[in-house]
């Protein structure tokens, strides 16, 4: 069965501004290593790169609703929530406790990495996303 992947972070000094605030920019950090840990998690262990490829961000919609502080325990997640033949698109957030920090939904486009235009996704992983697109919404009862 489909689940959101959880990747626990500890908000280090290093994450905050001098007010003890998590910079807005390192949402996108947390965000990040949660998509690429679900990526792993289907079995692609280099998420970045395949061979003549490249997984680059297409966009990012990305609404703060509160802030992390200092020493928080928080939790980024990721969704597969779209497949198409060159892209995949991902609802992710980043929450502490039950609490929404951050919503944000990033589509992601698979690239030649010489020419940098858009090439479809390998067929394996294709069929892989659509697997998981299709047990989520079945877990939905959509």
């Amino acid at each position: 069965m489909t689940q959101k992947y959880c990747l626990p972070i500890r908000v280090y000094v290093e994450d905050t501004d001098a007010g003890g605030i998590v910079y807005y920019a390192n949402y996108l950090k947390y965000i990040e290593r949660a998509r690429t840990e679900l990526i792993r998690t289907l079995g692609f262990d280099k998420p970045a790169l395949f061979g003549s490829l490249q997984f680059v961000v297409h966009s990012v919609n990305i609404k703060y609703i509160q802030s992390a502080v200092l020493d928080d325990q928080i939790t980024a997640t990721a969704q597969l929530k779209d497949v198409s033949r060159t892209s995949f698109v991902v609802t992710q957030g980043v929450l502490r406790g039950n609490d929404v920090l951050v919503r944000a939904e990033v589509k992601v486009a698979c690239i030649d990495r010489e020419k940098k235009k858009p090439q479809v996704i390998p067929e394996d992983m294709l069929k892989k996303l659509k697997a998981e697109i299709k047990n989520e919404k079945g877990e939905r009862g959509e």
